[in-house]
């Protein structure tokens, strides 16, 4: 093959891989990359009909202890992360052992997806990652869900997928922060959820600071003040 041939053969290649993979369901992309399946939920089964019944029982009380204290973001995209240990805390107070994921190695995993393992009073794995939205970005293309592959990754058991998500607003100010509380909110049952691959490039300091690749450089401290 020749060198105009093989760099043509290249750049297709990764032209290709530049192109989003679209709509894969995501129990497809759990399985292959953990080996364990996603639970589908049945509202027809006693067992799912009974855990339903306690998530929206705890959606409510997080809903109501949100709104008495208010969480303190200048962004509401930051505003999910503090909905968490409202949530956990919930979970545990109706019974059920939740906890921060345990990655293969047995260490809590608080990054990435999921936000929360809980055992049900069934016994019964379940996973829970916690959301936010409002009414003008809901039905919009605003990417708002995320997984990355890794060695480390918090999916261990075959469980049902469950996302809680609740419709946040900016209820007033305190010092230079927004307070946002909560208008409602919505369980989703994930198994069914597509979701788009989209490639990057990345490096790291180790190779954008070689030596070979430094143009100039400068201590701005040694030169003294201007």
């Amino acid at each position: 093959m020749n060198d105009q041939k093989y760099i043509t053969n290249l750049e297709n290649i990764i032209k290709q891989m530049l192109c989003p993979l679209k709509n894969i369901p995501l129990g497809l992309v759990i399985e292959g990359i953990s080996g364990k399946r996603i639970i589908p939920f049945n509202a027809t089964n006693p067992k799912d009909k009974r855990l339903l019944s306690n998530l929206i029982k705890t959606a409510n009380l997080v809903g109501v202890e949100i709104n008495k204290l208010g969480i303190k973001r200048s962004r509401p995209n930051e505003v999910g992360n503090d909905i968490e240990p409202f949530v956990k805390r919930q979970l545990n107070k109706m019974g059920y052992k939740a906890d921060t994921p345990k990655s293969k190695n047995g260490k809590k995993k608080s990054m990435g997806y999921p936000d929360i393992e809980f055992i049900d009073h069934d016994g019964r794995a379940n996973y829970l990652e916690c959301k936010t939205y409002n009414l003008e970005n809901i039905n919009s293309a605003q990417r708002s869900f995320y997984l990355s592959p890794s060695e480390e990754f918090k999916i261990t058991t075959n469980a049902h997928h469950l996302i809680i998500s609740y419709e946040i607003y900016v209820a007033g100010r305190k010092a230079k922060l927004n307070v946002y509380k909560c208008k409602s909110w919505k369980i989703v049952s994930a198994e069914k959820l597509n979701v788009d691959v989209k490639y990057e490039f990345n490096s790291d300091n180790d190779r954008m600071y070689k030596t070979e690749l430094i143009l100039a450089e400068g201590d701005i401290l040694t030169k003294g003040r201007v």
